[in-house]
């Protein structure tokens, strides 16, 4: 975050003690990480990367007794850790608190990653990175929900099946047999094949090719209906971010204005060249014409 959404920080900054501590404490864990804050300065977003390059969004809660008291946090990932704070802390600590959590959570997410890429999901919509159950389709009417430990997720997941009660009985029934046979050491999908005695079906074309639909700035699906809006007027997202570890989709239109708040942004004719908000990967998005 940079340029206009700065100088406004830095304006409420000069207004009291509290907003100069936290401008300072910003500048500590580095403008390119914040993605929004509150007017009040007491609301702050920021966008992490863990190792695999995976982004993730915490957002930060201070009370009016900031840094009395730890602030309130919340994150898309499967629980928060145990925030360890004193009168001496800073964001920063918060903020490196949180990548340790990450840390802890690599294989949790390669497996989740894995399920998603080599089986077919139901339902399989972004974000997830806080959701620890999948739902698979495993033959025509029966399904699977596996609920993965995120603290052990080699281990034999907890399920549920759903279906004809005939498919249900059978699987119950496998399950149970061979609930013994589950291998830490194998890869989770032969696991599961071997558990359930069944040929497990992979990803559909629709679910590999199916484009995430959430516009990363406004969080809305579809613009609103407006005329100023011209032919986007109520269209869905129609921008990707190419980097495969965000995928982040946005609209054109949410994602141009943003693009053009941003001072490192650079046109040429009527494309705005600039940096994902999400990854910072390089993103480019052609302006709307609006009336």
């Amino acid at each position: 975050m940079e340029c206009a959404d700065q100088k406004r920080c830095q304006e409420l900054a000069k207004s009291s003690s509290f907003y100069r501590r936290i401008y300072s404490e910003v500048e500590e864990i580095g403008w390119e990480h914040l993605v929004r804050f509150g007017e009040d300065l007491r609301l702050l977003t920021f966008r992490i990367k863990d190792k695999k390059g995976r982004v993730h969004i915490l957002q930060i809660t201070l009370d009016g007794t900031y840094p009395n008291h730890p602030p309130s946090l919340s994150a898309d990932v499967p629980y928060l850790f145990s925030l360890k704070w004193s009168i001496n802390s800073r964001l920063k600590d918060v903020i490196q608190q949180f990548q340790k959590h990450l840390e802890k959570l690599q294989d949790f997410w390669n497996l989740m990653d894995d399920i998603d890429h080599s089986l077919l999901v139901s339902d399989l919509r972004y974000p997830q990175r806080a959701l620890s159950h999948r739902q698979l389709n495993i033959s025509n009417d029966s399904y699977i929900i596996l609920s993965i430990d995120a603290n052990d997720p080699i281990s034999l997941p907890d399920c549920r099946f759903l279906g004809s009660d005939s498919g249900v009985e059978r699987l119950r029934a496998m399950w149970r047999k061979n609930c013994k046979r589950w291998m830490r050491d194998m890869p989770f999908s032969e696991n599961l094949a071997h558990m359930l005695d069944i040929q497990l079906h992979g990803p559909s074309s629709i679910q590999q090719t199916d484009p995430q639909t959430e516009c990363g700035i406004c969080y809305a699906q579809y613009l609103p209906i407006d005329d100023e809006l011209c032919d986007k007027s109520g269209s869905g997202t129609d921008c990707t971010c190419e980097n495969n570890s965000c995928s982040r989709a946005f609209h054109s239109v949410c994602l141009g204005d943003w693009l053009r708040s941003i001072t490192t942004t650079r046109q040429s004719f009527d494309v705005l060249f600039g940096n994902c908000p999400y990854c910072s990967d390089p993103i480019a998005v052609k302006m709307n014409t609006r009336k």
